[in-house]
């Protein structure tokens, strides 16, 4: 009779297990914000914020699946002892991967004015998990130009192989080109290092993409700590615009969650198949930090235009990448 009931126990186990085809949102549990999605070793990727009050805000978690159902987590995988000038806030990490190596951005301090120390660093490490250790020792950008705060970095790679920096807070965003190796800034051809790309209605946020040879560039709306966060488009011909907003295609649902924005996008390899991953608040949240990270499908109209994402409880299919 016991083994009749242990063998029902494990098939009733091993049903739910196979019956799990939906990742779920949230799609792994505890405070997450201002996603990055990627894919690494194919596998994929999600490094957030740890969303906590600054000064609590010292370090960072990473996530890993091999099908965004099913997630590892990956603890500290840096925090303020790796990087002796970010004293708080460390948010918002975009990570990338260069000849085997994996390079963390992120902002740190929340720095106000020109004469407090913090803004945008980077950190390197061996494997997507860390540990990272700060790269340069001080900040990649430590002022405020062209009136963007130094926070919400991305790093995007153009067809030719070179990479830029897009960030800004403050209403603000800003390109500027990265050097080869990650530690300095590289003048454009007039001279100029950080060139403003702003479009209508932007706030924060800040990532950008190539689909069919147009340039997709998309930001945050709305304000971080209130239900009308949001996330908006545009589309243009070159990673510098000029940028004429679309629309927003990302926004709470009032049966679901408030607060929708501050997203990534993750492409299949190969394949015209899109996810999203984005941070909302629960319903009957009101404290500024209680944000999760989710994950919902991305479409694209006939004519490349995005369509409205509907955010759900139920996320995503398995999908393993090959």
């Amino acid at each position: 009779m016991k083994k009749v009931l242990l063998l029902l126990l494990c098939g009733g186990l091993a049903g739910t297990s196979l019956a799990q085809k939906k990742s779920g949102n949230p799609v792994f549990p505890g405070w997450y914000a201002d996603p990055e999605g990627v894919i690494f070793q194919k596998k994929y990727w999600i490094f957030p914020t740890y969303s906590a009050p600054y000064n609590q805000q010292i370090r960072m978690d990473a996530f890993s699946s091999p099908d965004l159902v099913n997630w590892t987590k990956h603890e500290r995988i840096i925090d303020t002892s790796a990087v002796k000038w970010a004293k708080r806030a460390m948010w918002a990490p975009a990570v990338v991967e260069k000849k085997g190596k994996y390079y963390l951005f992120f902002g740190a301090n929340d720095i106000q004015n020109d004469n407090e120390a913090g803004g945008i660093g980077v950190a390197v490490a061996g494997k997507p998990e860390g540990p990272y250790k700060d790269l340069i020792g001080k900040p990649l950008v430590d002022k405020i130009r062209n009136g963007a705060q130094p926070i919400d970095q991305y790093v995007f790679q153009d067809k030719d192989g070179k990479y830029y920096l897009i960030y800004g807070g403050w209403r603000h965003c800003n390109i500027a080109r990265l050097s080869d190796d990650f530690t300095t800034l590289i003048p454009f051809e007039d001279g100029s290092t950080f060139k403003e790309i702003t479009p209508q209605n932007y706030v924060e946020g800040p990532i950008m993409f190539i689909r069919n040879g147009k340039y997709y560039f998309m930001w945050s709306e709305g304000g971080w700590t209130g239900p009308n966060y949001s996330v908006a488009y545009a589309v243009a011909d070159s990673p510098f615009g000029p940028f004429e907003r679309v629309g927003k295609i990302l926004q709470q649902d009032a049966k679901v969650a408030t607060g929708a924005g501050h997203h990534s996008v993750i492409q299949v390899p190969g394949k015209d198949e899109w996810y999203i991953i984005y941070h909302r608040r629960p319903l009957g949240e009101t404290d500024a930090n209680h944000r999760v990270t989710c994950i919902d499908r991305m479409y694209f109209d006939e004519n490349g235009k995005i369509k409205p994402v509907q955010i759900t409880f139920e996320g995503v299919e398995a999908r393993p990448l090959k």
